[in-house]
């Protein structure tokens, strides 16, 4: 199992969710993720930044692969020799990770994809990294079992499910410390470049759009139904 995170900026005429969930489009990636063994597909939006969630049960596939369509759609990225779309958002924290597919299957028939966004002051980079390191390892499972967070240069992607699923996990964090921060959100707050001009208690952490959900075929692969 492997779990991937990925932004890329939207260039099209049209707003994203009218192209993603065109029938067409909808149908192509549906047959895609079933050849590629690819489950619990979600996009949101920004604006025109778009952040994608997927698991892989095998081979990781690169969402080249699964939304080639699209690319001319999408900004290319530089900072390669060849072309791309999507860039990689790093997972700097997790409440679980996957020991296998059947451990990772869904228990939540009614589940809704949930995702945020955030900034980070620059120099608060490596500082926000260590204190998720901290209480990602003293405290595993200590929030949904499939929340993760991502980041690119400053931009961090929190992925999430709703309603929560809360489950012991079944493996003893790297660490036997107890630092987490007592005040967690106070200790955090410096850390941020706040947005301006959003809803009420999003300064911080902003709602995204979301465009597309696609669970696969679970059950085909022999695991639980979802």
């Amino acid at each position: 199992m492997r779990r991937c995170l990925y932004q890329a900026e939207w260039r099209g005429a049209e707003q994203p969710k009218t192209y993603f969930q065109d029938d067409a489009v909808c149908s192509a990636l549906t047959e895609v993720m079933e050849r590629l063994q690819v489950v619990n597909l979600s996009l949101f939006a920004d604006k025109n930044r778009l952040f994608l969630y997927y698991e892989c049960l095998e081979k990781e596939a690169g969402p080249d692969r699964l939304l080639g369509n699209s690319g001319e759609k999408l900004a290319i990225w530089p900072g390669t020799g060849k072309v791309r779309w999507w860039v990689p958002m790093t997972d700097i924290f997790h409440y679980q990770h996957p020991l296998s597919n059947e451990q990772w299957v869904r228990k939540h028939s009614d589940r809704r994809p949930f995702g945020r966004v955030a900034r980070l002051e620059p120099e608060q980079i490596a500082s926000y990294v260590y204190f998720h390191y901290q209480y990602q390892e003293e405290k595993p499972g200590d929030g949904d079992k499939y929340g993760i967070i991502g980041l690119h240069e400053n931009q961090l992607f929190f992925y999430s499910e709703l309603p929560e699923t809360l489950e012991p996990v079944p493996y003893e964090g790297k660490l036997n410390t107890s630092l987490k921060p007592d005040h967690w959100a106070e200790v955090m707050e410096p850390h941020f470049i706040k947005w301006k001009g959003v809803p009420e208690g999003q300064d911080i952490w902003r709602k995204l759009e979301l465009v597309l959900e696609v669970r696969g075929y679970a059950a085909e692969r022999g695991l639980p139904h979802a």
